[in-house]
């Protein structure tokens, strides 16, 4: 991507190796939803098999104590003590996430990463050169807690440019160590014990996870493919008394849906007939590629009861700055701030006062960065077809879905393993998504997030490799 024409950005540098670590903060592998099917279950005992042996992590065994290991040393070792692993027992079904055991098959077989969700090339350099200067003028002491007023109010402008709203940015915009934490404070300063929080399967990991953390019943209603509309008569039903709020993210990882305005209309009229709150994760708002992105916010009667949630890392390639925030009228601002008070308090001071000058980039940055993702993106869809794999169509995000099945096998986790180990690129194996496995064991995740020279390597690998059944 050619970004000459702003301050020295240049979002393709160097890219990163193939098989990367994906991040520990994706979706959980849930080992207490196995599949209906025996071969399922013995692939996953294959899978964690394959971890132990790369790596210590993967076993619950205790380290041994330095004591021991001296004892060792002088022949008077005993044996090591195995104690098992404590969790808190709302977290007790968030195990090792999928996308570290994938990455560590990735690693060991030397796989092309199509797996993990951000970019192998860095961001613009004008946004780096920010936050060089915001260091170097003293900017790194702890920042006021609900964000720097320059990154508060360029939010704002950015808001308003976008959606057509005008926030307070001292009242109604509170920023945040990444949009995981924006979702964090906003369940956990807004939801009780016992509260109904209604969600679109698939999802993002942090959502079951955090609701699982504030105590409430989590429903969920199913995407399915080909286009991954929302089913509205099952939505219409699901809603009860008990309904505090629905969640909703478009662009949508993992399907790369864009809720229509139909869909946002009928949600909007649900919430507003049944009092119900919206959380609206727009973290892909400018990877929209076959229309306009709708914020839920802009919606007519939304705003006083919703959420929107977005974050800095995948409009500008700077995934690992954390910088989120979170947009909602005061009444709904003042228990996520609440919440986010004694989550992390504060945002690293520098990063904010870069991000203030990235979300006051041209237009012209935002219309470069769809045409580059664009391509990359027809690269891998086209490269996915000819391999034969069904395609479904992705409208936003970076993330193409397809089905497996042509290969012959029952489930997404014992593809993807094959797909490592045989041919050698990783990708996603979405059963992991949703609260039912089975619901997703015919679909795989890749990601366009990458360099043009690692996408056409992946591709010429599956077309030369795999093969119908």
């Amino acid at each position: 991507m050619n970004l000459a024409a702003f301050p020295s950005p240049s979002l393709l540098a160097t890219p990163t190796p193939a098989a990367a670590a994906f991040p520990r903060h994706e979706m959980p592998l849930n080992p207490s939803s196995a599949f209906s099917s025996s071969a399922s279950s013995l692939l996953r005992r294959s899978l964690s098999a394959s971890l132990r042996r790369i790596s210590p992590m993967a076993s619950a065994a205790a380290p041994t104590s330095a004591p021991a290991a001296a004892a060792a040393e002088n022949g008077a070792a005993k044996a090591t003590e195995q104690r098992p692993v404590q969790v808190a027992k709302r977290l007790e079904k968030f195990k090792t996430t999928i996308f570290t055991q994938m990455s560590m098959l990735a690693i060991k077989h030397g796989a092309i990463n199509l797996g993990q969700g951000f970019p192998n090339f860095d961001g613009p350099d004008f946004v780096k050169e920010a936050a060089i200067q915001a260091i170097n003028a003293g900017k790194n002491q702890y920042a006021r807690g609900f964000g720097v007023p320059e990154l508060n109010s360029a939010i704002a402008e950015r808001f308003l440019k976008d959606s057509g709203l005008q926030v307070d940015p001292e009242k109604e915009v509170t920023v945040t160590s990444g949009c995981t934490e924006a979702i964090a404070a906003t369940i956990l300063g807004l939801i009780n014990p016992g509260d109904e929080v209604i969600l679109f399967a698939p999802f993002y990991d942090s959502y079951e996870a955090t609701l699982s953390m504030a105590g409430a019943n989590v429903k969920a209603l199913t995407l399915r493919a080909p286009d991954f509309a929302v089913p509205l008569e099952e939505l219409k039903a699901a809603v009860s008394k008990n309904t505090k709020a629905i969640m909703i993210n478009t662009p949508h990882n993992p399907t790369g849906k864009m809720f229509t305005r139909e869909e946002l209309e009928f949600i909007a009229t649900l919430c507003k007939e049944n009092d119900v709150l919206l959380f609206s994760d727009e973290v892909y708002d400018k990877l929209a590629f076959e229309a306009d992105h709708i914020s839920m916010a802009s919606i007519p009667g939304m705003y006083e009861r919703t959420v929107t949630m977005n974050s800095l890392g995948k409009t500008f390639s700077l995934t690992g700055w954390k910088i989120g925030w979170a947009i909602a009228p005061p009444h709904l601002t003042w228990g996520l701030r609440q919440a986010h008070s004694f989550l992390t308090f504060a945002t690293c001071t520098p990063m904010q006062a870069a991000a203030a000058a990235a979300l006051r980039a041209p237009d012209s940055y935002y219309e470069e960065l769809k045409r580059d993702y664009s391509a990359k993106k027809a690269l891998l869809l086209d490269g996915l077809k000819d391999a034969g794999f069904i395609v479904y169509p992705s409208s936003g995000t970076y993330f193409i879905m397809v089905d497996h099945t042509p290969f012959g096998f029952d489930n997404d986790i014992g593809f993807c393993e094959y797909l490592i180990r045989e041919v050698g690129v990783a990708a996603i194996p979405p059963s992991v998504f949703y609260l039912n496995p089975e619901e997703g064991k015919k679909l795989v995740r890749f990601t366009f997030c990458k360099d043009e020279d690692t996408l056409r390597g992946a591709v010429e690998r599956m077309k030369t490799k795999l093969r119908k059944k």
